[in-house]
């Protein structure tokens, strides 16, 4: 008896997955529940598990294909007959026949606009036919229209420009290169990325920090901390406590623009920016403003570990309202990174660099970082943005702030 293998329920508003990686071939042996496939969607990597034990004898979905929801992956035989059955004939044990996995792959008819998509384009002049919809086969969410009208009424009615091909190259260099399909994960980051530039006034303010006293700070305490918590004291916690207090003075940071409402959010969900090998990723510390420099620690280690592992969940990376990314760990000195949309500000920490500076009139060397706060400009103003960066370099440079809630 064959069981079958498809595609589970990958999360809320994820509705296809593209095949990666087959961990067994036809012919192998397989136990229950061990991962036989890797999937990959644009949000997450998922590891389908075995459903029986057997003997893989049929790979429907090859890497590199998009599926469905439900969409057949293979198929698993009992026992060892499974090996006989993989060598069979079809007409001993007919063979899956493409329409099998018809139902989930064939393209089906569009979805009408939501409800409150169809209404926000009529206040708006914009036919839901000119817009692209990001909802499931199609449809065109609310999200949809106000990204829509952001851009402007040409840009609503213009059907969508493909990049301009690539020119050519010679004989000699076509033969130097390497064509590989970009990974769902990367042309999601890519749409994202380019969206966000489109749609927000992004604006981007510096200023540095003098990092002598959370260094003294960390050095002092970090062997008992942990000791104590288990967990290693690393900057990540002074920084997630320091924009806590400074989003909590300057709302208009932690809050998102909907349609001509702002949203103006009473909690802060943190994203860290982690780079993987299969790209980048935002896992969210929820609560960040409830939790202790030790609570923000352990949220982060497991959430990392879960990013290198590819074991992160949809909920792991859902609801963030404020973003932090740290490119000094790869060296970065100065950056202006771009915003996670729909949020309204992400904060750039850089290398930590000893300069001369100025302090009491006398020239010393200190430990100094540069800050980056990208912004909306069109919610938050340079004087909030300019305060909330200067809220942040207060509270590292004295960090008993922190501790005191000051």
């Amino acid at each position: 008896m064959a069981t079958e293998i498809r595609v589970p329920t990958l999360g809320e508003s994820v509705s296809e997955a593209t095949v990666g990686t087959w961990f067994k071939k036809v012919g192998d042996t397989v136990k229950a529940d061990e991962p036989i496939v890797e999937l990959e969607t644009d949000k997450v990597t998922v590891e389908v598990p075995a459903p029986a034990a057997g003997v893989l004898t049929e790979i429907v979905a090859q890497a590199g294909e998009t599926v469905g929801l439900g969409a057949l992956l293979g198929q698993i035989a009992e026992g060892a007959a499974g090996s006989a059955s993989a060598a069979a004939p079809a007409a001993a044990a007919p063979a899956a026949t493409p329409a099998a996995a018809a139902p989930v792959l064939v393209a089906a008819p569009a979805m009408p606009a939501a409800p409150a998509a169809a209404k926000l384009a009529a206040d708006n002049n914009i036919n839901t036919a000119d817009v692209d919809g990001s909802g499931k086969r199609g449809q065109v969410l609310k999200g949809d229209v106000i990204a829509a009208i952001a851009k402007g009424p040409a840009a609503a009615a213009a059907p969508a420009v493909p990049a301009a091909p690539r020119a050519p190259s010679t004989t000699e260099d076509a033969v130097r290169e390497e064509r590989v399909k970009m990974t769902r994960l990367r042309q999601t980051i890519a749409k994202r990325l380019k969206d966000a530039q489109n749609t927000a006034a992004m604006l981007t303010t510096y200023n540095e920090v003098d990092m002598k006293a959370v260094m003294d700070l960390r050095n002092k305490y970090k062997d008992v901390f942990e000791k104590k918590h288990g967990v290693k004291l690393g900057f990540m916690g002074f920084f997630t406590k320091a924009v806590t207090h400074a989003l909590k003075e300057l709302p208009a940071v932690n809050a998102e623009i909907d349609g001509t409402d702002i949203i103006y959010k009473n909690y802060c969900h943190v994203g860290m920016a982690v780079g993987t090998d299969k790209g980048l990723v935002v896992p969210v510390i929820r609560d960040a403003d409830q939790l202790s420099i030790a609570g923000v620690e352990k949220e982060l280690g497991r959430l990392a570990k879960a990013a290198r592992d590819g074991s992160l969940g949809m909920a792991d990376m859902q609801g963030g309202t404020f973003t932090i990314t740290n490119g000094g760990v790869y060296g970065s000195l100065m950056s202006s990174p771009i915003l996670n949309a729909p949020q309204s500000g992400i904060l750039g920490m850089h290398k930590i660099q000893d300069r001369p500076v100025v302090v009491g009139g006398q020239i010393v060397i200190r430990p100094m970082m540069y800050l980056a706060l990208s912004y909306d400009h069109r919610i938050v103003d340079g004087k909030e943005a300019v305060t909330f960066l200067v809220r942040v370099k207060e509270s590292l440079e004295d960090p008993e702030r922190l501790v005191l809630d000051l």
